[in-house]
């Protein structure tokens, strides 16, 4: 009989990423399709569980599959993903539930994919041996992990590091959420893109936000502010942690020369002890590398009943 072999699935903001590896973390191959931000829940839901299966029949056809891993945005519980509100019923989907139902009742382990990610960063990446230290993540949304003692903390509910859900002004205490502007809608890869296009219609994503100031003085300012105000959220949580370096990881340390220095300058000059700055080693993957390493632990448990030892190869580009 074949061995068998594990699918990560991490659901991002504008795509979801699928990989497969060895039951041992060998990396086999991956692939990647656009998330629909007008189709509800279950149909992208849908359209994850087909790129696995046609990822499977490619690159391990006939092979069985003994586990999953799946990194999402928001916090899976067992009866749906809270703090999620981009897509339509992801609040209400029973993901891991769902998913296992999909691929014949295998064994699923999900987790919020900054935490996914902030783990593989502390086991193996910019974070090891870093303690305590913070994981950033600059994507479409904005959130962050805090990792004590090489693990993430997770925190009483899961929303350990949900900063984007952080008051902005003195006159937002008191108010609830839905009378007041949260950071996230603010300072976020979305936002800016939605900001910038605003201020310059057909403006084409984040990154020419960063490559047109020069020629667009309305889209520098409107930079300076963004950094100016991640700055500000990143300083008061560097004061009260003290860690011993921050990781940045997201599409948007695609542009870390720019917000590399910015967020250096800031902390040195507010910080009383200014930690290491540095982009994370696996930017742009770490949520579905993590997906990866939840899928080989939910699969080693099922066999042993304890989590695997070691994490999985590095991945790929989703291609």
């Amino acid at each position: 009989m074949s061995s068998p072999v594990v699918l990560g699935i991490d659901f991002g903001g504008t795509k979801t990423a699928v990989a497969v590896c060895e039951a041992d973390g060998a990396m086999l191959g991956s692939a990647s399709v656009p998330v629909g931000a007008e189709r509800d829940a279950h149909a992208n839901v849908a359209g994850a569980v087909e790129a696995g299966r046609l990822l499977l029949q490619r690159i391990a056809p006939g092979r069985p599959l003994a586990s999953i891993g799946v990194s999402t945005f928001g916090i899976p519980g067992p009866h749906g993903v809270a703090l999620a509100p981009a897509i339509p019923g992801w609040a209400d989907l029973a993901l891991a539930r769902e998913i296992g139902a999909a691929f014949d009742g295998v064994p699923v382990k999900a987790a919020t994919d900054v935490k996914a990610a902030a783990q593989v960063e502390a086991e193996r990446g910019a974070l090891a041996g870093c303690d305590p230290a913070i994981y950033l993540n600059l994507g479409t949304g904005l959130a962050l992990a805090l990792v004590v003692g090489g693990r993430v903390v997770s925190g009483r509910n899961g929303a350990s590091g949900e900063i984007g859900y952080n008051l902005r002004r003195l006159s937002d205490v008191g108010r609830p959420l839905g009378d007041r502007v949260m950071l996230e809608d603010v300072v976020s890869g979305g936002a800016l893109v939605a900001a910038a296009r605003a201020a310059v219609p057909g403006l084409d994503g984040v990154s020419a936000v960063f490559t047109s100031t020069t020629e667009r003085p309305a889209l520098g300012r409107l930079l300076d502010e963004f950094l100016a105000e991640l700055a500000f959220h990143l300083i008061n949580l560097t004061i009260a942690v003290d860690p011993q370096r921050i990781a940045v990881g997201g599409g948007m340390v695609r542009s870390w020369d720019v917000i590399g220095p910015r967020l250096r300058a800031a902390l040195d000059v507010a910080v009383p002890f200014p930690p290491e700055l540095v982009p994370a080693a696996f930017p742009y993957e770490a949520p579905l590398i993590g997906a990866l390493a939840l899928g080989v632990e939910a699969g080693h448990e099922r066999l042993f009943g304890t989590p695997a030892a070691s994490p999985p190869e590095e991945v790929p580009s989703p291609r």
